[in-house]
């Protein structure tokens, strides 16, 4: 009922900056927050930044001060603006609404983001 689609990765160098997008559509209404969470083969999914309905924020240690996240009114989309990117920045990134009823999650594909040296 609520679908996720992730954009904006790609290949950028050390220092550099991206903007990743989800895009959400179906019963909108119903999310309660959006998180961002990356990960690397082998390893769990890591919380980078979430954002709820009333604005409230939370960022991983390792991005905190280079990473914004935000999104429009209707939280269709959510964005993650990422800078001062690193290497240990790579993963595939992956968007996750939760929904007020039921605590049913939902999660996109994901993007990959490849920082290099």
């Amino acid at each position: 009922q609520v679908h996720l689609v992730e954009s904006g990765g790609g290949l950028v160098q050390t220092g550099g900056s991206l903007r990743l997008s989800c895009a959400a559509s179906g019963r909108t209404y119903a999310i309660k927050d959006v998180g961002w969470y990356r990960q690397t083969p082998g390893k769990q999914r890591d919380l980078v930044a979430e954002i709820t309905r009333s604005d409230r924020t939370n960022y991983a240690d390792s991005v905190r001060g280079r990473s914004t996240i935000s999104r429009d009114d209707a939280f269709e989309t959510v964005y993650l603006q990422m800078s001062s990117l690193k290497p240990e920045d790579t993963a595939v990134y992956y968007c996750r609404a939760r929904g007020y009823l039921n605590g049913i999650e939902f999660w996109g594909q994901g993007t990959q983001v490849t920082v290099s040296s």
